[in-house]
């Protein structure tokens, strides 16, 4: 989403990067082309004023001037502001509970994806040793009931529904005395969402938060509809009092702007982003994490958690060990593929690694994946014998292995080739040794 801001950002900062001592004529340049890149991708006005703002105040400051590397230091001073902007991570997280259960309220428009992020959010809070459950109380679309209902059953969750004819409040009164039955620690409420906010809607949901007196009041926003996100988070503030945000569909095309402006226009914390149309494809909110990607510093911390989450640790530990013994086979490199691929989509991953956000940007869409898919094609058509042995794939057998993967010879030559390369540099990093020729191809 922040591909094109992050790029236009790292060519100021490159271009101050390559003077020395910086004058306050150069700041101004500098912050005016932050200014134009940060209008361009859609964020508020006024945020940018007063970002801007504090950016020029701090950056002519002794701090910079004086200096021995001025330009690092207005990254560090871009940095910090965007993470003020966005918001702090205490203001992020959920309202701790002393007396379970804690009832968190779902609100938002129809179409910002309202009912996935509630079953995404209790498969999150499961995953975190809790016990969710999901309320279907949107009785306006019975599609919505059945929706809620079938995640729930995919991700093992527990649900409460009813005819939809009943009101919703009390819905909600039924199903918590279903959450004391099952000791529930967390009630998840999906309320009705309408096309556009109306009196009708905003009445219904004062109703229901009256009667549930709920913990946490989730607005969902979707992302991609830019400042409309802003309008529709300070409308439902003033209604119901929105304790936090929910960003959805930020793994989209959209210039961002939305992200950037709707914390500190609203004044109301975002505490999740949804990434994805996978139940796992939603996390935390980091403000300073979402700063790091937007300079195209990376966000390794990100990176680790999805690969604790996904990797195994003791299949980890067993290859480590065979790779000291006998070397690393064609059987472990299909492990480690499948890792990856649990891990969510090349280019999200790839933005998570300092200075890999440009080449990720460059990334056509879903390539990274179809070329994943043919390798996994062509190893799955080996025998075991090939895959722990290369070495004896000869002539024929690559003949069979690409009709059988349905690949050409050549994709399964240039894949022996490379992994026959990748085997020395394993076998080398087993020993402590990296020959200086070799890292040219990461280059």
């Amino acid at each position: 989403m922040f591909e094109v801001l992050a790029e236009k950002l790292n060519n100021v900062f490159r271009l101050l990067g390559n003077r020395g001592k910086l004058t306050e004529k150069d700041i101004d340049e500098a912050l005016r082309q932050v200014r134009l890149a940060l209008l361009e991708a859609d964020v508020n006005f006024k945020v940018v004023k007063d970002f801007t703002g504090r950016a020029k105040e701090r950056s002519i400051g002794k701090e910079v001037m004086e200096s021995l590397s001025p330009g690092q230091q207005i990254v560090k001073i871009v940095n910090e502001e965007l993470i003020k902007t966005l918001g702090d991570v205490a203001s992020s997280k959920l309202v701790s509970v002393s007396q379970p259960p804690a009832v968190i309220l779902m609100v938002g428009l129809q179409g910002s994806g309202k009912t996935t992020t509630a079953a995404k959010l209790a498969l999150l809070l499961k995953h975190n040793g809790q016990k969710p459950l999901l309320v279907a109380a949107d009785n306006r679309r019975p599609a919505a009931i059945e929706q809620l209902v079938t995640l729930a059953k995919q991700l093992d969750v527990a649900v409460f529904s009813e005819d939809p004819k009943t009101a919703s409040k009390d819905i909600c009164v039924h199903a918590m005395s279903e959450a004391k039955k099952i000791a529930a620690t967390h009630v998840i409420v999906d309320t009705a969402g309408r096309l556009h906010i109306d009196e009708e809607l905003m009445a219904e949901l004062e109703q229901v938060k009256k009667v549930l007196k709920p913990d946490e009041v989730l607005l969902v926003v979707d992302a991609m509809t830019g400042q409309d996100a802003v309008r529709v988070a300070e409308e439902f503030h003033k209604r119901v009092n929105v304790t936090g945000l929910v960003m959805t569909k930020m793994d989209g095309d959209a210039r961002g702007g939305a992200a950037l402006s709707i914390r500190w226009v609203s004044g109301v914390p975002i505490k999740f982003i949804g990434m994805g149309e996978k139940a796992d494809a939603f996390e935390p909110f980091y403000p300073d994490r979402l700063a790091s990607r937007i300079l195209g510093m990376g966000d390794v911390l990100t990176f680790i958690e999805k690969a604790e989450k996904t990797l195994d640790e003791k299949k980890a530990l067993e290859l480590q060990k065979k790779i000291r013994k006998s070397g690393f086979d064609l059987e472990d490199f299909l492990d480690q593929l499948k890792a990856i691929k649990k891990m969510g989509p090349i280019a999200q991953l790839a933005e998570m690694l300092p200075g890999m956000g440009k080449l990720a940007a460059k990334l056509p869409d879903g390539a990274q994946e179809a070329q994943l898919k043919k390798i996994e094609a062509i190893v799955l058509s080996m025998t075991p014998q090939e895959r722990q042995n290369p070495t004896i794939i000869g002539g024929s057998r690559r003949k069979r292995i690409a009709k059988g993967s349905g690949t050409g010879t050549h994709d399964v030559n240039q894949l022996l080739n490379q992994f026959a390369q990748m085997q020395k540099l394993v076998k080398m990093g087993a020993s402590g040794k990296i020959p200086k020729n070799m890292l040219g191809m990461f280059k």
